[in-house]
């Protein structure tokens, strides 16, 4: 298993954290910045009113494709801590973050505790593991306490108000995965079968016991060809798959060429929603935190695969993930 992409900042980073000048009475709260919305909004939970949290891919922002403005650098050169998700999900930022950790500050992938065991290898991703790993909440609790363990590195002083709210963190996310464990189950066994636009979901079908078929790879820069959408069609019209699901950062076309080819042989396919799978919903709403993005996908899939949906855990009005450019 090759994780070149985290190997890459580890290098280039100086040793061991110092606290930072934050902790000094009439010091300013020092820059955090992260790459993508699901770690912005543990970052902001965690570091709460003791750093100023910003994040530079906002809603329906591709992290596969995403390349760093020059706002972007200066954000990134100007912050104290950095955090990204590594597994070359950002690939694109790979030289940015070199720079940034050479130039002394902290560069942190908050995959980095993961277990190689842990993480899935696909066919095809020339040895590279899956970088989706937030959809398996498990995974997720664990980059919540490597950026909760990097703050309380830097600021010390404020390290029990750190632990506190990284412990709620864990309890939200806790709650959350066992309310997504009934829901999912509720689906008949002969249905258990998510289809999307690309293949996002292999965590989270891992978790919860899904088949997943998604239409590109790993990465939305690859492209689906003709043989990959009839085998998939042929797959939906022998078992009756009721429905598959478009995302909120993939075009829609591929699902719909499968949705057009089951109905060609006779078999009705819904559409069963839109999932978000690597960018959060608007800011202010309860798809824009880590918690309401997997609450709105494990609705969603149940309800279209023929589960039944129940209340889930309240989403902490506090995680509302960053959108918009971080700025310098």
């Amino acid at each position: 298993m090759r994780r070149w992409a985290a190997a890459l900042i580890l290098l280039a980073l100086p040793g061991a954290p110092a606290a930072l000048g934050a902790d000094e009475p009439g010091a300013p709260r020092p820059r955090v910045v992260c790459t993508v919305g699901m770690i912005t909004d543990l970052a902001r939970r965690i570091a709460g009113e003791h750093a100023h949290v910003a994040g530079l891919m906002g809603e329906g922002v591709d992290p596969h494709l995403y390349k760093p403005t020059r706002t972007d650098i200066a954000a990134l050169m100007g912050a104290d801590v950095v955090f990204y998700n590594g597994l070359l999900l950002e690939g694109k930022m790979t030289d940015a973050l070199v720079r940034v950790a050479g130039s002394g500050r902290r560069v942190v992938a908050v995959t980095e505790a993961l277990d190689e065991s842990f993480l899935l290898e696909p066919e095809g991703f020339d040895g590279h593991a899956d970088p989706h790993v937030w959809m398996d909440p498990h995974a997720w609790a664990a980059a919540a306490q490597v950026i909760q363990r990097t703050l309380a590195q830097a600021l010390p002083a404020h390290g029990g108000a750190i632990a506190e709210a990284g412990s709620r963190v864990a309890a939200d996310i806790a709650a959350l995965d066992a309310w997504a464990e009934r829901t999912l189950a509720t689906i008949p066994e002969d249905r258990r079968v998510l289809v999307t636009a690309h293949d996002a979901f292999n965590y989270f079908g891992r978790r919860y016991g899904l088949e997943v078929v998604g239409i590109q790879g790993l990465s939305t820069e690859s492209e689906a060809g003709v043989r990959d959408i009839e085998r998939i069609v042929a797959m939906l019209v022998e078992r009756r798959v009721p429905a598959v699901f478009i995302e909120s950062t993939v075009s829609d076309r591929n699902v719909k060429a499968l949705i057009a080819g089951a109905r060609a042989r006779g078999h009705e396919v819904a559409l069963g929603g839109s999932l978000y799978s690597d960018a959060m919903g608007a800011a202010g709403t309860s798809a824009g935190t880590y918690l309401g993005m997997i609450a709105h996908n494990v609705s969603t899939i149940t309800r279209a695969l023929g589960g039944r949906v129940d209340e889930p855990p309240p989403t902490p009005s506090a995680g509302a993930a960053a959108t918009g450019a971080a700025r310098p």
